[in-house]
C-alpha cells in the first residue's frame, strides 16, 4: 500500500478574525471574500500552496460562532468542524485588537478533542512595539508558542510559512512507485460505485463495499499490474452536494478528495446512470480541470437504463450540456455489479495516458502556428494586428504550450479556443487537456535586459 495524500491545513477561528485575508496572503491570491461583516465566507475555500519546497492544501472555513440572529450559525459551524476533521493541521485564527472573546474558547474548546497539529495564531499585530501589550491576555491559553502575524500588512507572515512547514512532510510525488506507474483516483458522489468498480478491477475484495454513503472514510491506495503496466488505484470518499456537507463531523467529504486529485495523473469520475448527471458532478469535473488532470468518464449503473434506449440518449446528451469544457474526455458506460463495460477502461486510460504526457518538436508546432495564424487572420487589439511570433512546449501532464505574441491581453477567448482546437488537431491530443499560455514578447525582452 503506498498513501502519501497531500497536507491538510485549516484556517479556522470565529468570525471576522482575519482568516480570509491570511487565506489570500498565503495563496498569493483574492479567492476568499474578504469583508468586515462577520460571516461573509459561508462554504470552505481551498487552495493549493507551495512553499519553500513543500506543499499543502489551504482551506478557509466560515467562523464559527454562536450569534443566534444568525441563521447560518449552525451551517457555518458544521463546515468548519468537517475542515477541523479533515485537515491534518490547523491554524486557529485569534484576534490581538479584540483579544480573548468568548467565542474563543468555544472554537478552542473544539480544538482539544482533536489529536490534531494546531497553531495558535494572534493576528492583528502589526510590528514589534504591539506584540507585548497585546499578547498579554492570550499567555491565559496556556499554549505555545503563539505566532504573531499581520495577514493584512505582512509582519509575521515568513516565520508563520516556515513554522508551518516544519510540520508538513517532505514532498514526495512518486513515494515508492515503479517508474512509469500511471496514476489514477477515482472520484464521484457517494454511492456511486467507486470502490466496486477498483473491486472489480482487482478481481478480489481489497475495498469495504457498502451500500451507506461515505464508507470510504480516506483515500485508499493499490498498486496494480496489468498487461505489464504498473498503475496505481486511488479509492477516494465521496464527494458530498453541498447541502449535505453539514452532517457534524463527516470525516472526509471534498477535501480528501482534492488530495487525491493532487497526487494522480488520471482522474476517473464516475456517474450514476440511474440518478443523471448533477450539478455536484460538473462541480467535480470542474476540479480535475482545475488542476490540469486528464479525465476519464464512467457513467456507472449502466445495467439500470440498459433496456431504455431513450433514457440513455436523454443521459449523453445531459452529460454534453452539462460539461461542454471537457468535450475531449472519453465517456465509458459501464457497471461494477456485471462487470459490463470495464474492460474498456484500461486501453481508454493508456492511450489518455500517452497523450497526456506527449512531448513535440519545436520546429512542428511552429509549423502549426503558422498556418493557425494563416488559415485564420487574427484580429486587431487597440489599432494593431495580433501577431503570433513562434511557440515551443514548456511541460507535459498536461502538455502545455507557449505562444509568444506581440500582446497577450488581445488575444480573444473565440481565438485562444481556435487555437486550442488547431494545437488538437494537427497534434493529435483528442483525448487529453492541454494549455495555451500566451506571453508578450517585449516582456520577455525586457527581463532579460
Amino acid at each position: 500500500m503506498v498513501n502519501q495524500a497531500t497536507a491538510i491545513v485549516a484556517l479556522v477561528g470565529r468570525p471576522n478574525v482575519g482568516k480570509s485575508t491570511l487565506f489570500n496572503r498565503i495563496t498569493r491570491s483574492r479567492k476568499a471574500l474578504v469583508d468586515p461583516t462577520p460571516g461573509v465566507t459561508r462554504d470552505r475555500q481551498y487552495d493549493r500552496v507551495n512553499w519553500k519546497e513543500k506543499s499543502f492544501i489551504l482551506v478557509d472555513t466560515g467562523g464559527i460562532d454562536d450569534n443566534p440572529e444568525d441563521a447560518m450559525v449552525d451551517t457555518i459551524r458544521e463546515q468548519a468542524l468537517a475542515a477541523i476533521e479533515e485537515a491534518d493541521i490547523i491554524l486557529l485564527l485569534l484576534d490581538a485588537k479584540d483579544g480573548l472573546m468568548p467565542a474563543d474558547f468555544e472554537v478552542i474548546h473544539l480544538l482539544r478533542r482533536v489529536d490534531k497539529t494546531i497553531l495558535y495564531v494572534v493576528n492583528k499585530i502589526d510590528g514589534p512595539e504591539q506584540e507585548q501589550e497585546l499578547l498579554l491576555p492570550f499567555y491565559e491559553l496556556g499554549v505555545e508558542p503563539l505566532w504573531v502575524v499581520s495577514a493584512e500588512h505582512n509582519y509575521g507572515f515568513v516565520t508563520l510559512m516556515d513554522g508551518l512547514c516544519e510540520h508538513l512532510p517532505d514532498s514526495e510525488q512518486n513515494g515508492n512507485l515503479p517508474e512509469g506507474t500511471i496514476r489514477m483516483a477515482f472520484l464521484g458522489r457517494p454511492n456511486v460505485g467507486k470502490s466496486s468498480m477498483i473491486n472489480l478491477i482487482l478481481g478480489k475484495e481489497r475495498m469495504v463495499v457498502s451500500e451507506i454513503s461515505g464508507t470510504t472514510r480516506d483515500s485508499v491506495d493499490t498498486l496494480l499490474t496489468h498487461n505489464e503496466r504498473n498503475y496505481l488505484l486511488i479509492d477516494t470518499a465521496g464527494i458530498r452536494r453541498k447541502g449535505k456537507t453539514t452532517q457534524k463531523l463527516e470525516k472526509f467529504s471534498i477535501l480528501k478528495a482534492l488530495g487525491a486529485l493532487e497526487r494522480c495523473d488520471i482522474a476517473v469520475v464516475l456517474i450514476d446512470a440511474e440518478e443523471g448527471v448533477t450539478e455536484q458532478d460538473a462541480t467535480v469535473i470542474g476540479y480535475t480541470q482545475d488542476r490540469g488532470r486528464a479525465l476519464v468518464l464512467l457513467i456507472n449503473k449502466w445495467d439500470l437504463i440498459a433496456d431504455d434506449k431513450k433514457r440513455q440518449k436523454q443521459l449523453l446528451e445531459e452529460i454534453a450540456l452539462a460539461v461542454p469544457f471537457v468535450g475531449f474526455a472519453p465517456l465509458l458506460t459501464v457497471s461494477a455489479k456485471t462487470g459490463y463495460g470495464y474492460k474498456r477502461l484500461f486501453p481508454t486510460v493508456g492511450a489518455v495516458y500517452r497523450q497526456f504526457t506527449a512531448l513535440f518538436p519545436t520546429s512542428a508546432l511552429n509549423k502549426l502556428l503558422a498556418d493557425a495564424v494563416d488559415n485564420h487572420t487574427p484580429p486587431i487589439y487597440k489599432n494593431k494586428r495580433l501577431k503570433f511570433y513562434y511557440t515551443s512546449q514548456i511541460s507535459t501532464r498536461p502538455p502545455t504550450f507557449v505562444v509568444m505574441t506581440n500582446s497577450y491581453k488581445g488575444v480573444h477567448f473565440s481565438y485562444q479556443r481556435y487555437l486550442v482546437n488547431r494545437y488538437r488537431e494537427g497534434l493529435g491530443l483528442d483525448r487529453a487537456p492541454l494549455r495555451l499560455i500566451f506571453k508578450d514578447k517585449k516582456e520577455q525582452r525586457e527581463r532579460k535586459k
